[in-house]
């Protein structure tokens, strides 16, 4: 066991319920190693499903939650300064490519486009990744996978992944799951009855009826979470649905008072 990576295992199963064959298709893909995009809304479990095959496969996790102002060296790595004079020190991906870790860039659109060009040579068979300011090239470790994630529905905003780099990844497409689905993962997630979670999933989806029409993205099953965190810690389910998914998804009053309508219909 390499210690580079240890802070990076998982330690417990992620709990993962899943909703198709996405788990099975994974382990092909890792099997041959393909570099994988995992696509879908915001808070749909993109996330917590990479750490669940992470765990599932044995692996290091290493993620980074990409933006508009990471640069490639934040990636690759860079010289800093230190006690033994000026070192490199590799950044996050030279860490997973090296050792043999998942490299998971979530939100990989959010990246600058000439920082995600970095990530070409480990697409495809070469499986390299070039240290210009070190003169080295790194071969990736046997194991080392990438994943990229991003949510289709931001997309005609200025920021799309080049069609260069979207043909190198194989893709898992994903979805808000179906209602009942969608109650257990919340149920469980928030410690709460199903009860509950079945009138929280009611409203959510309600909601995601008026995405694009009023609303950029409807409520996710992450803020049903958190709605069902709070209700159980004792807070009003009409506050708590208030505070989690109404104030977090719209400044418009008429929009907000549309989704109070379905909490109401919810919570009398």
């Amino acid at each position: 066991m390499d210690s580079k990576l240890d802070a990076y295992r998982l330690q417990a199963e992620p709990f993962y319920r899943s909703a198709g064959n996405e788990v099975a298709l994974y382990e092909h893909a890792y099997t041959h190693r393909l570099p994988l995009i995992i696509k879908g809304p915001t808070g749909c479990g993109k996330t917590r499903f990479v750490e669940y095959m992470a765990w599932k496969l044995g692996r290091p996790l290493v993620t980074l939650a990409c933006n508009e102002d990471m640069t490639a060296s934040d990636l690759i790595g860079r010289y800093l300064l230190d006690a033994q004079g000026t070192t490199w020190h590799d950044g996050p991906l030279t860490l997973a490519v090296r050792h043999g870790a998942i490299c998971y860039l979530d939100e990989v659109v959010e990246a600058r486009q000439d920082t995600t060009v970095v990530i070409h040579p480990l697409t495809d068979a070469r499986r390299i990744l070039p240290l210009e300011k070190k003169a080295e090239v790194v071969h990736a470790h046997p194991d080392f996978q990438l994943v990229v994630s991003y949510n289709p529905g931001y997309q005609s905003r200025s920021k799309d992944m080049k069609s260069s780099t979207r043909q190198r990844f194989a893709a898992l497409k994903f979805d808000y799951p179906d209602e009942v689905v969608e109650a257990e993962v919340v149920a469980h997630e928030a410690a709460i009855s199903m009860d509950l979670a079945v009138r929280l999933v009611g409203i959510a989806n309600r909601s995601r009826a008026l995405k694009n029409h009023g609303l950029d993205e409807g409520i996710s099953t992450r803020m049903l979470i958190y709605a069902g965190v709070l209700i159980r810690s004792g807070v009003d389910p009409r506050e708590s649905c208030d505070m989690t998914m109404t104030l977090a998804l719209t400044d418009d009053p008429d929009m907000a008072m549309a989704l109070r309508g379905f909490v109401e219909a919810y919570f009398e």
